[in-house]
């Protein structure tokens, strides 16, 4: 299943970039279910992010690897792979994007591709899902208007 989502920040795409950092990684985690970050190294190759997931009777451990990363005039992109998933994913890969569109502004934009276990699942996680990265949208635009006062 893919999921595309974009938003549009009023900074320019390097400030973005330099604003992808644990504090937005924390800002940017959904009501539920609560998450634990147990380790963020960054969103540059090699890099590793874990989680721990909490659905009240029981936890779930996401890790990811940064599989790739790179930075030119147009765009910075990172990308983000499951390599120990909750038991409702079999497989996960997230894009970041992070586009130049002028000197004020840039389009942060998620492209997730991600495989339940069976189809019926991932159908039913795909509405989840893409609430989960919709409520990124607001918040997107509030940190990197703040980043802009600080």
């Amino acid at each position: 299943m893919r999921i595309n989502l974009s938003t549009q920040v009023a900074r320019p795409y390097l400030e973005v970039k330099a604003g992808f950092t644990e504090d937005l990684f924390r800002s940017l985690n959904p009501p539920f279910p609560p998450v634990k970050l147990l380790r963020f190294d960054g969103s540059s190759k090699g890099d590793l992010v874990s989680l721990e997931l909490n659905f009240i009777f029981f936890k779930q451990t996401w890790t990811s690897e940064i599989i790739a990363d790179q930075t030119d005039e147009r765009e910075f992109i990172f990308i983000d792979a499951g390599r120990k998933l909750p038991f409702f994913l079999r497989r996960w890969r997230h894009k970041h994007r992070v586009v130049n569109q002028g000197e004020k502004h840039s389009l942060i934009v998620d492209e997730i591709d991600y495989t339940a276990p069976n189809a019926l699942l991932g159908l039913l996680l795909y509405p989840v899902l893409y609430l989960q990265f919709a409520l990124r949208k607001p918040i997107y635009k509030r940190y990197f208007a703040r980043k802009k006062k600080e």
